[in-house]
């Protein structure tokens, strides 16, 4: 294998950025890794976005991972519920991979940063009603990991977003509902993953992918911390914000030429 340059160094600097960044949020919100890390790819960086979700992915594969062995050893996963979720999870998830890689890479980026765009206002919606329910059984869910998956697919992130916040205000067990969604999404992220091998090739998974998980790994042990420090709803609004920003402005650019 062909030793790391100088250079090659210097191109992974901002991939390990938005990692380390992205991967501090989800430690302590239990999601959102996906849209940040797809958002900063894709407006910030400018990578095409059927190469930016495949990155995502695959490096969600390894952290999602990590993340189900905890939640399965701390008894927080919900099998029937993970049964609901994942396999029209990943039907969806395969056929947005699809959907993504057939499309060319200019006409993608204004329906991704869409997408994106209004992740953010959605999440600045959930933190400004978030409050607490009374735990009961969701009775949305098939339909749900439906689109999540397309969804998490061809926008490169969202599941989190979309399904976790989703099952929450269906009242389902907060610790339950992060744990099984988070389980679901190891299954998830890997099908993606080899969907876009296949459709797009090794060639996605570069500089890019190895700096976001190297980034991602450095910042596992501070999601906890800053967990305590900020409140959750604080945090929603700050990520929801950022989202909503950078994105509206990569549509702008999109739009306008």
């Amino acid at each position: 294998m062909p030793e790391l340059s100088a250079d090659h160094l210097q191109a992974m600097l901002p991939f390990l950025a938005i990692g380390f960044f992205a991967q501090l949020v989800d430690g302590a919100l239990g999601m959102a890794f996906g849209v940040i890390t797809n958002t900063l790819l894709v407006s910030v960086l400018g990578l095409p976005p059927a190469r930016a979700s495949a990155s995502v992915h695959l490096v969600e594969t390894f952290t999602t991972a990590a993340s189900a062995i905890s939640h399965i050893f701390h008894r927080n996963v919900n099998w029937r519920l993970f049964l609901r979720l994942v396999i029209p999870g990943t039907i969806g998830g395969v056929a947005g991979a699809y959907w993504l890689s057939n499309l060319d890479a200019e006409a993608a980026r204004p329906f991704v940063m869409t997408y994106l765009a209004l992740i953010g206002v959605y999440l600045l919606w959930r933190a400004w009603k978030m409050n607490h329910h009374a735990h009961k059984p969701a009775k949305i869910v098939e339909p749900l990991g439906l689109v999540g998956g397309f969804l998490d697919a061809a926008g490169g992130g969202g599941w989190g977003p979309v399904v976790t916040s989703n099952l929450l205000v269906q009242g389902v067990e907060p610790r339950q509902t992060i744990g099984t969604v988070n389980t679901a999404e190891f299954v998830l992220t890997t099908v993606i993953s080899a969907t876009f091998i296949k459709t797009i090739g090794l060639q996605a998974f570069t500089i890019a992918a190895v700096g976001l998980i190297i980034g991602g790994l450095f910042a596992a042990p501070f999601g906890a911390v800053l967990a305590k420090r900020i409140p959750a709803r604080r945090l929603l609004f700050l990520v929801g914000t950022v989202l909503t920003i950078t994105s509206a402005y990569s549509l702008y650019r999109a739009i306008s030429g």
